[in-house]
Parts: C-alpha cells; structure tokens; sequence
C-alpha cells in the first residue's frame, strides 16, 4: 500500500485533457528571446509543477536577466543567444520567441542538439525555412509543436466538428480573414513592422490564425495555386505614428495582403487580412458546402476565437432553415496555457505534435506565395516536397 502511495503521489496535477502530470519528473526548459510574448510562456511554465525554467537568452545585453526578475524567476543563467544557451545548458525543451526572421535558425539549432521545441507563430518567414525545419524535426525525432492557440479553443474545436459531422456536405468554397481598422503593432517598438526583423506583417501576425482556424477543420488540403496581393499604404504613411512618425521608414513589410487559393479537393480558399483599412472588419469567415453553409462572425481584431454565435444555413424537410450554435463559454485553463501544456505532455508521454509541423508548413506555404504572386503580379504554382 505504501509503494502505491508512493506512486500516487507523483501524479500532483492533471493536464486541460485529464492527462497525469508527474511532478517529479521535471521538464528543463529555456526560453529563446525575451520579448513581449515570452511573458505569456513563462507564465505558463510557472504554474506548471513538473516544468523548472533552467535558462534564457536574448541579444539584447541585460534583456534576458531583467525578464526574469520580472517575472520572479530566479536562478535561471542567462545567454547573449541561443547557440551558446543550447551548446552550455541540457534541456529538454525550449520556448522559442523571436522575431520571426529567426524562427527557423533557432529551431533548427535546438533540434539538432536534441531538444524539443515549441516554436511561436508564424512558423517562419518563407517556404524553404519550414521545409528546412521539418526537415530537421524528422531527423532529430523530437517533437515540435507550432505556436496556434486558437486551435484550444472550445468553439474554435466545434468549427471542426461541424465540418466532420458532415452536415455541410462537401466544402467548395471558404472565405476567410479579418483585421484591425487601425492596428499595426508598434507599441513594442518596429521588431513586427521591420524587413529585417519580421519579414512578414499582418499575414504573420494574424492572417496565419484565420487561415489556421479554416484550414485545419477542412483536414489541412494541400494549397495548389495562389494568386497573391499585399500593401502598405498605411504602414509606410507618417501621420498613421502621431508620436513616431519615423516608423514609417522603417515599415518594410505588409499592412494588408489578400490571396485567391485552390487547394485539394477542389476547394477554393479566398483570403484578406488587415493591420489596418478604412473599414470595420474585411468580412465574416464563411464555409459554404453541398448541404449547408456555416457563418463565423468576425471579431474586432482577430483574438483567437469567433466573434459571436455561429449560424448553419441549410435545408431541412424541404424548408431554409437556419441553426444557431451558441458560444461556448469554457472556464477552465487559458488557451495559451492549453497550448503550452499540450506541448509538454506530447514530449513526456511520447503523444504526437498538437499542432505539427506537417499541417502548418501549408500554412507557411500560402502565405509565402501570397508574398512571391504579389512580386511577380500573377497566379503561381506552389510546388511544397514531402519530407516524411
């Protein structure tokens, strides 16, 4: 009875899914970059009683030290960057948060030195670089999980389900996207309005969400053909920064993008995102099928979730009927956490990705021909290897 005693009490805590946590069995874990969104990993991590935060690094001097003490982390040895953090720490896990320009150098690094890694949306700036990722994550057998929230979210799980029930029939044609009237994110700086930095503006910030939220309850069709659009008439415009007007020199990637996309299965996926536009949302997600239509109200500044409640439109006994499915309202752990416990309980109990590589490397592949058609100024071919 003792010995079962014993064990029982390694089990101090359930995962969102019901999924034991043995909390002596600590998880190492670093962060790679410090910025605004670390803030939400580490406190996740904190409330987690098997995770202990072993190191850190930022190329900001001093950053990466005074994150911690923000945060009342102590102990934690600090780094200039992630190669030398990876090259002088035994992790088993890191949190990457950069800019996106180095996603995919930093996630590579980690695992090929054998970590797992929970890499922040988007996956990273350009096709190559998600196959190259994949391409490491195959070889070094850990698990990596893409940084998608939303897909935690109770009515963002029953978008999906309403399109397995099958009660739309088959799916043709899907309009989706969102935006902000006046959003460009600019209150930490220009690290997401900066070429050198972001590389992509709305597409990544928020477009890669709506394209996600769609795309994954369709099963992930690979993307076949894109005819791309973006702008930057109000990034690139001084009086857009009352305060700063300088960043607008600085704004070296999209405030607005649009992309027209054939997948497999014949289905069309016709796209807008917006940092910013003369217009209070660019139009509620549509899914229309065969037997019926589902309409996703659009949210003010694409949050995670939908909106409001959902509608089916569709044919019952010979009558337009139209079914309304309510919000779902879940008061458990935060999206965010659910994202991040996913990802430890798949690397401690051997569970796939919760949100692999293989489904949003198409994610990735759409938006870097929306970027390649919009140069170029018509359709292209998206030509995406299998790495598996």
């Amino acid at each position: 009875m003792a010995k079962e005693d014993a064990n029982l009490n390694l089990f101090k805590n359930e995962t969102a899914d019901g999924i034991a946590v043995d909390a002596e069995k600590k998880v190492k874990v670093g962060i790679i970059g410090t910025g605004w969104i670390a803030d939400s990993h580490i406190a996740c991590y904190k409330e987690m009683p098997d995770v202990e935060i072993v190191a850190g690094a930022d190329l900001v001097p001093g950053k990466a030290e005074a994150f911690f003490k923000k945060h009342g982390v102590e102990g934690v040895k600090c780094y200039p960057d992630h190669a030398s953090m990876l090259d002088n720490e035994e992790l088993d896990a890191v949190s990457v948060c950069t800019y996106n320009r180095t996603h995919a150098e930093c996630t590579i690094y980690a695992l090929k030195k054998g970590v797992h890694v929970l890499l922040e949306k988007p996956m990273c700036v350009t096709l190559q670089e998600a196959l190259d990722i994949r391409k490491a994550e195959k070889e070094s057998g850990k698990v990596l999980s893409i940084g998608f929230q939303p897909r935690f979210d109770e009515n963002m799980k029953m978008i999906k389900k309403i399109v397995e029930s099958g009660v739309l029939g088959k799916i043709y044609y899907i309009q989706t996207g969102g935006g902000r009237r006046h959003g460009i994110p600019t209150p930490f700086g220009t690290t997401f309005i900066e070429d050198a930095t972001a590389g992509i503006g709305a597409m990544a910030d928020i477009g890669c969400y709506a394209m996600d939220m769609v795309l994954n309850a369709i099963g992930y069709p690979k993307p076949l053909t894109v005819t791309g659009y973006t702008s930057d008439f109000f990034g690139t415009r001084p009086s857009y920064y009352p305060t700063h007007p300088e960043y607008a020199e600085k704004f070296g990637v999209d405030d607005f993008a649009a992309g027209f996309i054939r997948l497999e299965g014949d289905i069309i996926l016709d796209f807008r995102i917006a940092w910013a536009m003369h217009m209070d949302t660019c139009g509620d997600t549509l899914i229309l099928g065969t037997e019926g239509g589902l309409k996703i109200p659009s949210t003010e500044c694409w949050n995670g979730s939908v909106g409001g409640p959902m509608t089916i439109y569709h044919d019952v006994a010979g009558q337009r009927v139209e079914t309304v499915i309510p919000i779902i309202n879940d008061n458990g752990p935060g999206n965010f956490y659910k994202k991040t416990r996913s990802f430890l309980d798949a690397l401690k109990n051997g569970l796939p990705s919760p949100v692999p590589s293989s489904q949003i490397i198409y994610n990735q592949a759409i938006i870097d021909g929306i970027v390649r058609s919009a140069k170029l100024g018509h359709e292209i071919e998206l030509d995406i290897p299998d790495i598996d």
